[in-house]
């Protein structure tokens, strides 16, 4: 229950004053330009990476990206830059 109001708590600060929901809710910003390039901020952690495919933990579930000729241009504790042929961006929820 106290994940509920806080939860709650937060998404009612974020209207309220006119917070950025990604920044009180600890939601991932993403960024994409076209097909070729995506910049993800506030993930957690880097779960798995190939040429096609880039998994990245989120605080609630996962990101799949998918694609082809993946590469890692930049990549920091909670940010990373991916570029390449993006086909597919989903949340997979635990």
């Amino acid at each position: 229950m106290a994940k509920k109001w806080g939860h709650s708590l937060r998404n009612w600060l974020a209207k309220n004053l006119e917070l950025p929901q990604d920044v009180m809710m600890d939601l991932p910003r993403i960024t994409m330009i076209g097909q070729i390039h995506i910049y993800i901020e506030n993930h957690r952690g880097l779960i798995a990476f190939s040429d096609k495919e880039l998994r990245l933990l989120l605080k609630q579930g996962q990101l799949l990206i998918k694609g082809k000729g993946f590469v890692i241009k930049t990549i920091m504790t909670e940010e990373i830059l991916l570029e390449g042929k993006i086909d597919l961006v989903m949340y997979i929820n635990d």
